[in-house]
This record gives C-alpha cells, structure tokens and sequence, in this order.
C-alpha cells in the first residue's frame, strides 16, 4: 500500500476501535488484519472504501455507515428539505395531532424545522387539546434534538431519556420550558409556550419507517405516565451516531450509544408498541388508517382546562 492510502485507512480503523459501541465485544487485530488484506495494493483513500465499509459491517451496531466525499457533500449540503410531512391538527374528543417526520440537512433546515413543529403544536392546541396523538410512522431519523424542541412541551418538562456509551457513561436529555437539553446544557432551541394540558395523555404512532433519530423520539416518550403507543416494531436501531469527516471529504458515521428511556432502559433491537396494529393489505383498505382510529383511545375528556396556558 502507498503510504498515503494506509495512513488513511489506519485513522479509519482507529476511530473505529475507540468509540464504536461494540468496541468491547471485538477482535480488533483480527478487523485490522482483513481490512489491511482486502486494501492491499490500495494507492489513493478512495481504494480503502471498500475495506472501511466491510470493517463497518463487521461492527455489527447495524447502524453505522460510510459516506464517500460527494455523498457526504450532498447530505450536508442541500437545504431544500421537504417538510411537507410535518403538521398539526385537530381530532375528534379534543385531541391534539402532531406529524414528526426525520429531519435531516443544514442548521437553516434545523431552524425551519423547529419553528413549523412548534407552530403545529400551537395551532392544534389551539381549542386546548385534552390529549395527543404523536405520529412517528414515518420518521426515518436524521437529528433528534429539533424533535425534541418541538415536541417538548407534550413531553413535558424533566428527564426524558439519555445516550449509553460502551462504558455505561451517560448523556442525560431533558426538556426545560418545552427546550431541549443535553447534560443540562440547552440543545439550541429557546423556551417555547405551553400546552394547554401540562401533562396530557399522548398516543404515540410507530411502524417499521420509524428509524434511528424516530426511535429515539420513541424511547423519550417511553416511561411517560398516560403514555400509549400503538402501530407496529419500530426498524431496531435505536442508537447515536457520531460524524468523523476524513482528509479527502469523506464521513464515518458511527454508532457509539445506545438509547435509553427515563427509568434507565436501554435499547438495541426494534421497539414494540403497546398495541399492535399491522396494516392491512387489501386493496379495498387503501385509504383506513386503523392506527390513527386507535390512537384516540387516551381516555382524556374533551373539556378544555379554565386556564388553558397554565394548564389548570
């Protein structure tokens, strides 16, 4: 190999062998031997991709990835970000319904983010919601804490879940006055207003799509009191990546924590829901969304509180 080339795979592997989540559990020498085996002869960076993603595989985390040069610059570069699938609504019975979908992009994206899901959360707290129903079904993942931000005032304030690393350190997340936290430090979105109920029931719809940043929304709500949720497993890979760009552009995006829900339980595989509710396939049940129909099961009253903004 060109110096060069095993100068870069070595910072690859290193990377690797300190943070990733099951760095515990391998054969660091023998990852390092088959990945300098299939580079041999590798001149530039760009000839070690193939031996970083097969080092990457034989994690085992199921969650970290590669990302060469120009696919690194197209994932953190455009800003043209649908956000069509984030939305707030009325029900029925007086509920509430908040769209969370993944978000993904530069900080003006984050920013755009967070301002229409609190602006949702607003408008369908508008007739002070009794309840929610939070639809994560078709969050895929991307950043957790704009999220948060916006969904922080149903999940109320206090400790809501945290990062476990492979030494069982832990990152606490919290919501302080509907903003986000990490170890106490703000996660970059300011105080938001309340909702009209400080501690309402809430439905959380999950399915196969929720994924990674999705999931971690997920285990933020479990161990909330008055807390369903209903839908199918979660996609399993409810963990925290760490972005490392190389010398030529590209990012190793590894998995160095697992998730964990406010009483200290950690995940690592697709997360059941309370009630499972599996779609169904004919064509006549095109357009039922039998999940959403269950959601309203919260068993709160639709009478408004008197004092809709303080919550009493």
């Amino acid at each position: 190999m060109a110096p060069k080339a095993r100068t870069y795979l070595s910072k690859a592997l290193s990377i690797m062998g300190e943070h990733s989540l099951l760095r515990h559990q391998l054969d660091w020498a023998d990852v390092r031997s088959k990945a300098f085996s299939q580079a041999r002869g590798a001149q530039k960076p760009e000839d070690t991709y193939g031996a970083i993603g097969s080092a990457l595989q034989a994690l085992g985390d199921g969650h970290s990835t590669f990302w060469e040069p120009e696919q690194a610059k197209e994932n953190l570069g455009s800003s043209a970000v649908p956000l069509d699938g984030l939305h707030g609504r009325s029900l029925k019975n007086g509920l509430g319904y908040i769209s969370l979908p993944g978000v993904q992009g530069p900080q003006k994206t984050y920013e755009e983010y967070v301002e229409q899901g609190r602006d949702a959360v607003a408008k369908a707290d508008a007739s002070g919601a009794c309840g929610w129903v939070v639809d994560l079904r078709s969050n895929t993942g991307g950043n957790m804490w704009p999220m948060l931000a916006a969904v922080g005032p149903i999940l109320g304030d206090g400790k809501v879940g945290m990062f476990v690393d492979a030494d069982g350190k832990k990152s606490i997340w919290s919501i302080k006055n509907g903003a986000p936290y990490a170890d106490g430090k703000s996660a970059g979105w300011g105080d938001t207003h309340p909702i009209a109920r400080s501690t309402p029931p809430v439905a959380v719809l999950i399915g196969k799509r929720t994924a990674s940043a999705g999931e971690a929304v997920v285990v933020a709500f479990r161990g909330r009191q008055d807390t369903r949720f209903f839908g199918e497993r979660t996609y399993g890979v409810p963990t925290g990546n760490k972005a490392y760009r190389l010398s030529d552009g590209a990012m190793l995006i590894l998995t160095e924590v697992r998730d964990a829900d406010r009483t200290g339980r950690t995940y690592d595989a697709a997360i059941p829901p309370d009630e499972e509710i599996v779609k169904d396939p004919r064509p006549v049940a095109r357009n039922r969304d039998e999940v959403l129909k269950a959601g309203p099961r919260t068993g709160c009253s639709s009478k408004p509180p008197a004092n809709k903004r303080d919550g009493v």
